[in-house]
């Protein structure tokens, strides 16, 4: 009960971030002493009448974060994220697994374009099924999971070689999976399915307007937070392999393209449960020589940025002290 309580409370506060719930229906965190594990997984239809709210989750997904990570001590989040069409579209899934990386998350979610779709019926088994089979939930029952299904359309109910939605609920009760379903729009022929998934994985559903009625609040401190943490991306150093630098150097660029209120809502979060980093996810060498993960004498030659591999043993580190103290 306790743990539904808890999904029932996230639920809110999502539900208040993304589609501006009146504030009466957010409850306040509840304080525990010990470290709580959350898992979140959206699964987004995104054919074509589904671009208002793309487009709003975009600038919506790091103030989702920072009020999902609000309890103390400071809950460990991961994130996943399925777009889904239907068959026959440009794509019928996309599926990105948990993590705690919620750089990369954006940078998906970033990618999404509204397309397709146009007949209602959308491949919303499959999408559902992947979510609670796909993903690398954590099989532990003291670990909070939600999936947020998100969608205006009902799911094909015709198709063989598809898992229905029916035991697919079964199956996520069986793994401690809670889901919401949010319905944008009034179809008549989606709010019975939605809330009989809601009703079946033991979660809760919630309509709203069909663009997804989001709003991004830009406050007066925005501008000065994003340009702090813009400061912070200066001293970034990738590195690793040549692929993993590369995606510490996108994660930079997509972070330093944000509008200001999402660059602002990216900074709290990583303030707060980001834990010190500047990027999320692996393949940063402040962060890694600062948590003893590495020695910068150990690392090989094509393992540094070409702005290290240029200079001497002690100009990286005078280079590397230097960046840090712009941390500080």
């Amino acid at each position: 009960m306790k743990r539904i309580r808890s999904a029932i409370l996230i639920g809110f506060v999502v539900c208040q971030s993304l589609w501006a719930l009146p504030l009466e229906a957010q409850q306040p965190p509840v304080e525990t002493g010990k470290k709580a594990q959350i898992e979140v997984c959206f699964v987004l239809d995104t054919t074509g009448s589904m671009s208002g709210l793309i487009e709003g989750a975009k600038m919506k997904i790091w103030s989702i974060a920072n009020d999902i990570i609000r309890a103390k001590p400071t809950p460990d989040l991961r994130l996943g994220l399925i777009g889904y069409r239907d068959r026959g579209d440009e794509y019928i899934t996309k599926v990105y697994d948990l993590t705690d990386d919620i750089d990369a998350i954006y940078g998906h979610l970033r990618e999404f374009k509204a397309g397709g779709g146009g007949d209602e019926p959308e491949s919303v088994n499959q999408a559902l099924f992947e979510a609670v089979n796909k993903m690398s939930w954590n099989p532990s029952r003291a670990v909070l999971k939600i999936i947020f299904l998100v969608g205006d359309a009902p799911p094909h109910m015709d198709y063989k070689n598809d898992v229905k939605y029916q035991e697919t609920c079964q199956n996520a009760v069986k793994k401690d999976l809670i889901i919401n379903t949010v319905q944008c729009g009034i179809s008549t022929r989606t709010t019975p399915v939605w809330q009989e998934i809601a009703k079946l994985a033991e979660g809760s559903y919630v309509q709203i307007g069909q663009t997804g009625d989001m709003v991004a609040v830009a406050t007066p401190y925005d501008k000065d937070l994003a340009e702090v943490h813009r400061d912070l991306e200066a001293t970034v150093v990738p590195y690793g392999s040549a692929e993993t630098r590369t995606k510490v150097r996108e994660k930079v660029a997509v972070g330093a393209a944000a509008p200001a209120p999402a660059a602002a809502d990216r900074a709290a979060y990583m303030a707060r449960g980001g834990k010190g980093k500047v990027v999320t996810g692996e393949g940063e060498l402040l962060d890694a020589l600062e948590s003893g993960r590495v020695n910068l004498k150990d690392l090989k030659e094509e393992q540094l940025p070409e702005e290290l591999k240029k200079l001497t043993s002690e100009q990286r580190e005078a280079l590397i002290k230097e960046k840090q103290a712009k941390r500080k």
